[in-house]
């Protein structure tokens, strides 16, 4: 039986709280840098909690060339900046590619929220009358991949994911598999997610949102912060990328998805779902527990994840899990939903080009439960070979994605 094609990662980009592109986000997730400031985009003074971070002096026609950018909603404004941030950062040429064979796949947990949001304003006002076609055109989730796909006239296979926050893994693993399958020639793969009062209200609610700062894996954790962002990686197979003279940043190993259908905000009390992903991301890679060089984790911060997520990995990598690296970049950026593990992956891919791998800021105080090597509040040089991004969410939804630096 002839080897799979190897699917590789040739193209990056990102917009998040911290910084968009490449260079700007990498420089500032190695410096610690936090995104995190007090809501602007709307009151919360009727709230307990007031941070977020969100992205300051975004301007979307920066980006936003072939479509009315007034027309489109935030997630999609995203996700065409991170889009041409990518393209350039993989120097690839449109007028060079196949546009019918030339995919994208996203990730979201809300999609557009803002359009529902307005819905619900003037519903609560008895305003209906003033809700449009607008609403049915530019709140469904799939039109934020879509609108992509028609600012760069991609024409190949177009898909939203919304598996929440383990979303981007989601989208990549299906981009690399149409591309192992020859149904694409290359793949621009992510997740977007603008900032929601939707969600926020329903993360207050919960308890979930920390009050003053994000502390992954710290024994006075006491919340997650929500964010916003969107990240794109181009795919495509390493004969084509090889063929282009495309610089190659890492291999996309392989992949585990699991469910725990176990409850609709909570994961298993064992990790059973984290871990069997992790497990299966391992096995179809072919790679054994001890090779993996780093984990960039969920790490939300919140009492329940950061424990769990521990228990997993010592599930599955036993006295290895000690030896490895883990660290949360939401501790800096905060949690962007769909776009998390999206930006996760690009912090992968960058690890095992550059050598370094970010810190877990605000850390202070281990939790006797959380026990491992988060690389608390510096960033460290190390050398990686191999890394895994694991990214869970509501409904159950586990996900663990593994990256390979390129085969000599």
């Amino acid at each position: 039986m002839s080897a799979k094609p190897t699917v590789v990662v040739t193209g990056i980009g990102m917009v998040t709280s911290i910084g968009a592109g490449r260079h700007a986000f990498w420089n500032a997730l190695l410096a610690g840098t936090c995104g995190f400031a007090p809501v602007k985009s709307f009151d919360t003074s009727a709230y307990s909690v007031h941070l977020g971070a969100e992205i300051q002096n975004f301007k979307a026609e920066d980006y936003v060339r072939t479509l009315d950018v007034n027309s489109i909603g935030r997630s999609s404004q995203l996700a065409i900046a991170a889009a041409r941030l990518a393209l350039a950062d993989a120097s690839l040429d449109l007028t060079e590619v196949d546009l019918e064979h030339a995919g994208v796949c996203g990730g979201t947990t809300s999609g557009e929220p803002q359009f529902i949001e307005r819905f619900d304003d003037h519903y609560v006002h008895d305003e209906l009358r003033k809700v449009g076609q607008e609403f049915i055109t530019g709140y469904p989730c799939h039109v934020v991949p879509c609108h992509v796909a028609m600012e760069l006239g991609f024409s190949g296979e177009t898909m939203m994911i919304p598996t929440a926050c383990a979303a981007g893994n989601y989208a990549i693993a299906h981009a690399s598999d149409l591309l192992r399958a020859k149904k694409a020639s290359v793949m621009l793969a992510g997740g977007a997610d603008s900032f929601s009062r939707i969600t926020y209200t329903g993360f207050a609610r919960l308890g979930a949102i920390a009050p003053e700062v994000c502390q992954p894996f710290d024994r006075n954790r006491k919340g997650m912060v929500p964010g916003e962002g969107a990240a794109m990686l181009l795919l495509e197979l390493k004969d084509h990328a090889i063929a282009r003279g495309a610089r190659i940043y890492c291999e996309v190993a392989g992949y585990g998805l699991s469910c725990d259908a176990h409850h609709m905000t909570a994961a298993h009390p064992q990790g059973e779902g984290a871990a069997r992903a992790i497990r299966m991301a391992l096995d179809q890679s072919g790679i054994a527990p001890e090779e993996v060089d780093y984990i960039s984790a969920h790490g939300t911060g919140t009492p329940t994840n950061d424990r769990l997520e521990t228990i997993a990995v010592k599930n599955t990598f036993k006295k290895q899990a000690y030896k490895i690296p883990i660290s949360s970049i939401k501790s800096m950026l905060g949690h962007t939903m769909g776009a998390a593990s999206a930006i996760e992956a690009a912090v992968c891919a960058l690890a095992i080009t550059e050598g370094h791998i970010p810190p877990t800021v605000n850390w202070k105080e281990q939790d006797p439960e959380c026990d491992l090597d988060y690389v608390p509040n510096v960033a460290r040089k190390h050398n990686v070979r191999i890394a895994m991004n694991n990214a869970y969410a509501f409904g159950g939804n586990n996900s663990s994605l593994i990256f390979r630096a390129r085969a000599v």
